[in-house]
């Protein structure tokens, strides 16, 4: 029989762990399936506001819950890695020569980083819980590319909650943390779900230049700038292109203005994810004109490498459109005949926007 003391013991050591391997946040869940967030999620898509994300329905079922997805798992621990960023993330907004790349694409891959951790993470469980003999070390890492819930198992396992922007906030580090999540065989104690701190703040909510949030804690991805600049392929709808402003990579508006933020430590993050000099305030004469080969050059381990070229080109075009700059005249009309068409078509559209009459 197993002393009972020992899964305790086995946390204390994987949190003390966690934070050597650079994880700002820890905390474990049950992993039972949750009917809650399961009929969330199921109206989520029944409401399409998942847009052109055809991989989060194509498994709803197995993302509804840990055991959906492995039934012999008996706990999940939650991590967040922090990317508190030093500089205000909104200081470029208006000015049009220079393009907005959201904070968390601005260093290293967090996929690369984060599971590298998480990976390490969970060969230390094996051999400790090995070594305690405490049975069954089955487990599964997972860190963003996998159909699992990660904000509401965060928030079930304690390390904040899911803030009115539907991203995971917590007291300590506001609302910067990539997040990866451990399945395990092992039954660990159990911390408390983190309460809702929101209140009656809608900071995030008021914010959002695309009204992309239909009520609070609830996401219209199709409205979403981060969605329309990474997710969405083909044209950007029109309706949405001057309110993008220069935002070539992503949206921080509604993370950037969360009150909670002020308690969050730029010492605490990691220094993979510290800004690279070039992409801090990128020039978009300079973005325009990359082709495919310059691209993946500039964008080599950085997560924007995986929209590719004429993505982002198109996002650029966009911002080039709303810039009033005429000195990216040239760069966009050279565009116009990209093999691409929906480069070519927001190459027309930026021309139209920069030669109209005031």
């Amino acid at each position: 029989m197993v002393n009972a003391a020992l899964p305790e013991r086995l946390k204390a050591q994987l949190e003390a762990e966690a934070r050597r391997l650079g994880f700002a946040a820890f905390g474990v869940a049950p992993a039972a399936d949750d009917p809650m967030r399961a009929s969330r999620l199921k109206q989520w898509l029944a409401e399409e506001y998942h847009g052109t994300m055809g991989w989060m329905e194509a498994r709803a079922e197995v993302r509804q819950g840990p055991q959906s997805m492995w039934p012999d798992v008996q706990s999940v621990i939650a991590l967040g890695m922090s990317y508190a960023p030093a500089h205000d993330p909104l200081a470029l907004e208006g000015v049009g020569d220079r393009a907005r790349i959201s904070v968390y694409a601005q260093g290293r891959d967090y996929h690369d980083i984060v599971k590298k951790a998480a990976k390490a993470l969970a060969r230390y469980l094996v051999a400790e819980a090995t070594s305690l003999g405490l049975g069954d070390t089955q487990l599964k890492v997972f860190v963003d590319t996998a159909p699992v819930m990660e904000k509401p198992l965060g928030e079930a396992a304690g390390i904040g909650w899911q803030g009115k922007h539907s991203n995971v906030v917590s007291r300590e580090h506001g609302n910067w943390l990539f997040l990866a999540a451990i399945y395990t065989a092992l039954e660990l104690p159990p911390d408390e779900p983190h309460e809702d701190r929101c209140g009656s703040c809608n900071a995030c909510q008021d914010a959002c230049p695309t009204d992309a949030f239909p009520q609070p804690y609830v996401v219209d991805a199709r409205r979403c700038i981060s969605y329309l600049t990474i997710e969405h392929d083909g044209p950007i709808p029109e309706e949405f292109r001057e309110a993008i402003g220069n935002r070539i990579y992503g949206c921080d508006d509604c993370l950037a203005v969360c009150p909670w933020n002020k308690f969050a430590e730029t010492a605490a993050a990691h220094r993979a994810f510290l800004p690279r000099d070039e992409l801090v305030a990128p020039r978009l004469a300079d973005l325009l004109s990359l082709d495919d080969a310059a691209f993946r050059a500039l964008f080599s381990g950085s997560p924007i490498k995986r929209i590719g070229r004429n993505r982002f080109v198109r996002n650029c075009l966009v911002a080039a459109g709303n810039s009033g700059d005429q000195h990216l005249l040239n760069p966009v009309a050279e565009l116009q005949s990209d093999p691409d068409p929906v480069v070519a078509e927001a190459a027309g559209w930026a021309i139209r926007r920069l030669t109209a009459t005031p």
